[in-house]
């Protein structure tokens, strides 16, 4: 049991352990926040196309900031950084707080808040991801990033059930306060870190601007494995994410309400869900060094997973099982398979690419992450429009294997890819 259970070597080192810890905590908080922006918008408004802006003025700042946070990570001290952005952080979820809490009701002074609470989030986050080697070491990569996504993904399930059942009784400015409040933990983690001044090469640029960050595309292109890594990460998300597709699948062929309903909430949590358990399971990502086929094979089972879940949506409505189970367990296997494939893929990042450059690659990772489900969303869409959403669903998951299995064949420096392998070429 010892060795199917998350390796929490990481947790011996004093400095992540601080981090983690304050990360259950602020991303409880977080999610919170995430819930109560959008109801808030919609309860000042009463317009979903204003929900919908938040989008738009939440991803053009992660993109954008994403993109240059990750080239400030690779020339000043990671930790000043984080120290500055994790503060604003707590300073814009306060400014939530006062909004909400002196009746504001002005829709553009939320949607700047978002704005700008995401542009602090999308430097956080490339640049703690950019100083994990420094502090836990090469060998402990994946058991670290195991646990700092369960950690997440377990916040993203607990965090949007909370806020929902709260904000009718504590309101908007309540649940801000708390993430205020939250944030101070890991505010305190970074403050105690030691100084991360990056690795820098003599041609390294000494400013973040357009070429640092064009830098450090250049230096992709020529790391294959590396590019690979992103490339597979598309494939998945972008084929294989059918989440706005579930509120037709649970009320068309699961007969669910229109608003909501157990269905709904099911197929919702069912991903996030599978990738707790399979973070919690996660011991024998520690023991795996090709890391490479095990990411091919992690994302071949969730676009099988995916597949299954649409040949069950196909069947809901003229079989005499219970199809709904079905679809949430394939959907569970889905999110275990997928947080095990991005443990080894960010693993791989920080350990393949020199110092000097993995504040940009992470930025370039973050923007990845944040920018394919929303593509997918608009693609799934408007292929379900005409083919309805289980052959969507179905059909996302066979291209999903077949993309996967077509780029390792291209590549197969990355299939080849061991952990001990620092080339990345």
């Amino acid at each position: 049991m010892a060795r199917l259970l998350a390796d929490t070597t990481p947790l011996r080192n004093l400095d992540f352990r601080r981090l983690w810890t304050a990360n259950i905590v602020t991303v409880i908080g977080a999610q919170l926040t995430v819930v109560a922006v959008p109801a808030q918008i919609y309860q000042v408004t009463h317009s979903s196309a204003y929900v919908g802006l938040a989008g738009i003025f939440g991803l053009v700042p992660l993109i954008v900031f994403g993109l240059w946070g990750g080239a400030l990570a690779d020339i000043i001290d990671r930790r000043r950084l984080l120290i500055f952005t994790t503060a604003g952080l707590v300073g814009c979820s306060a400014l939530f707080w006062v909004q909400a809490a002196v009746g504001l009701d002005d829709v553009w002074t939320i949607l700047v808040l978002f704005a700008v609470q995401q542009a602090f989030f999308a430097i956080n986050q490339p640049t703690k991801s950019a100083i994990l080697p420094k502090i836990v070491g090469l060998a402990d990569l994946p058991a670290a990033n195991s646990l700092n996504m369960t950690v997440m993904q377990a916040g993203a399930i607990a965090g949007p059930v909370l806020g929902g059942a709260l904000i009718p009784k504590l309101g908007y400015s309540t649940l801000y306060l708390i993430d205020t409040i939250f944030l101070f933990a890991t505010l305190w983690a970074v403050i105690k870190l030691p100084a991360l001044k990056p690795e820098r090469s003599e041609d390294a640029p000494r400013v973040a601007g357009l070429r640092s960050v064009l830098d450090g595309f250049r230096y992709l292109r020529g790391h294959k494995v590396l590019m690979m890594s992103f490339v597979v990460d598309l494939i998945a998300m972008v084929f294989g994410m059918p989440r706005a597709l579930f509120p037709e699948m649970a009320h068309v062929s699961f007969g669910g309400p229109e608003g909501g309903g157990l269905a709904f909430a099911l197929l919702f949590a069912a991903i996030g869900a599978g990738s707790v358990v399979g973070g919690v399971f996660s011991g024998w990502v520690t023991r795996v060094q090709r890391q490479g086929l095990a990411v091919i094979l992690c994302v071949i089972a969730w676009g099988l997973s995916v597949a299954g879940a649409g040949v069950a949506v196909a069947f809901a409505g003229g079989s005499t099982l219970p199809m709904l189970p079905v679809a949430v367990i394939l959907l569970m296997v889905g999110g275990a398979a997928d947080v095990a494939s991005a443990a080894f893929r960010m693993s791989m990042l920080q350990s393949a690419a020199s110092d000097d450059v993995r504040g940009r690659l992470q930025g370039v990772f973050t923007v990845v992450v944040a920018g394919g489900p929303r593509i997918a969303d608009v693609a799934h869409g408007a292929v379900a429009a005409s083919a309805g959403v289980a052959v969507t669903t179905a059909g996302g998951g066979i291209l999903v294997v077949v993309f996967t299995v077509l780029a390792a064949l291209a590549v197969p420096a990355f299939v080849r890819y061991r952990i001990t392998d620092r080339s990345a070429r």
